[in-house]
């Protein structure tokens, strides 16, 4: 199911984050997204509408995006697996593997804080 909250907010700046941006564009099509998040979660409403809006301005194929809704408990598909177990949760992985998480709240927007991180995996 997908979640009303990854739809992207379209009052976001793309300007002023043309640095996200491009990174996310530069390697968005090596990249999966795994994002948990529930409907239900005010973290999750406030948070995912940017990160959506930054990964569509960045043309990241859909299909590299896979979403979890997770109940009012957090369980939900993967939440084992991946050890979730605050939301929003976003783990990026590179040819199958582990390459950065965010979790819930890291001070920076979600796209901001991934970036930096794939700049710094990936340089």
């Amino acid at each position: 199911m997908a979640l009303t909250t990854l739809e992207p907010n379209p009052a976001w700046a793309g300007g002023a984050h043309e640095e996200t941006v491009d990174t996310l564009e530069e390697h968005g099509d090596d990249l999966v997204f795994h994002v948990w998040g529930g409907d239900w979660c005010p973290d999750c409403r406030s948070q995912l509408p940017d990160f959506a809006a930054a990964l569509d301005a960045a043309s990241v194929p859909e299909e590299n995006i896979e979403q979890y809704e997770l109940d009012t408990d957090k369980q939900g598909p993967g939440v084992e697996e991946y050890e979730v177990e605050l939301i929003p949760t976003v783990v990026v992985e590179h040819d199958g593997e582990e390459l950065c998480r965010f979790v819930e709240s890291e001070g920076v927007p979600i796209a901001v804080y991934l970036a930096e991180q794939i700049k710094t995996e990936l340089a």
